[in-house]
């Protein structure tokens, strides 16, 4: 039985490099088979020695070749691999290419490597496919999620509803994204309904605006309590998604899971 997740890194910052490489050295699940700097020597890599690489840890600019273009190759060539993209370049167009090739999850640099560690757990030890998934949340929890949303006055017709609905449910499963809003939860949000961060970041900003004017004041007192400050007419995207979660928790004894 195998008991190690044989991951390649494709990274060109020898910064970078050399502290994944000095994080994972010891590590009992994750071993590092070993860290390509140049994108035109990755493909053959991978086709030599694809038995023995179970997960792809790349950056999307790489001199030689880029993560795109070894993503298309790799296609070509029908080997597939588990592929996590940890990447300091944040156009959005770059990240829903990488929808396209089944990319398990994109990560912004800089990033804490304890959350890269569980992202790849996650993808690998739990063998999900797509993390955060829905069916990870009993159906009572999801139920209560559309109850708050329905409660609070957020139209279920706008696109900003589900985008609110997915973001509550991410950090309804983990605490540890409370800090990486704007570069976990938006860009994972638009590769999953194949949009932009921005645009998901706009239809939530909208769906709270919507709810603010619409739920009475008790209701949002009852829910909010002293967290928000209402002398500035509504809460901000994170401080909404939160402080649901926060709620869900509290309803459900569940207790934090920082990842």
């Amino acid at each position: 039985m195998k008991t190690k997740i044989n991951a390649l890194v494709v990274d060109d910052s020898m910064e970078f490099t050399s502290s994944v490489k000095e994080y994972f050295k010891n590590n009992a699940v994750i071993n590092i088979v070993d860290i390509i700097s140049d994108g035109e020597k990755v493909v053959s890599y991978i086709f030599e020695h694809q038995d023995n690489i179970d997960i792809i840890i790349m950056d999307i600019i790489m001199p030689g070749k880029d993560g795109l273009a070894i993503l298309e190759e790799l296609e070509k060539m029908k080997i597939k691999k588990h592929v996590i993209i940890l990447s300091s370049y944040r156009k959005d167009y770059t990240i829903r290419m990488t929808a396209h090739f089944d990319v398990d999850y994109y990560m912004l640099k800089p990033c804490d490597l304890v959350s890269l560690e569980a992202r790849i757990k996650e993808i690998m030890v739990e063998n999900k496919n797509e993390l955060y998934a829905d069916k990870k949340v009993s159906h009572e929890v999801q139920m209560r999620v559309t109850d708050l949303l329905h409660t609070l006055g957020v139209p279920s017709q706008i696109k900003g509803y589900q985008y609110l609905r997915e973001g509550i449910l991410m950090l309804y499963q983990s605490t540890g994204l409370i800090g990486g809003i704007t570069k976990e939860v938006y860009p994972e949000i638009a590769l999953r309904y194949n949009t932009t961060a921005s645009r998901v970041e706009r239809a939530i900003r909208h769906a709270i605006e919507v709810s603010w004017n619409r739920a009475d004041y008790n209701t949002m007192n009852k829910i909010f309590g002293h967290s928000i400050d209402y002398d500035r007419a509504k809460p901000t995207n994170s401080e909404f998604m939160v402080t649901l979660s926060d709620a869900l928790r509290l309803e459900n004894k569940v207790l934090p899971i920082f990842n």
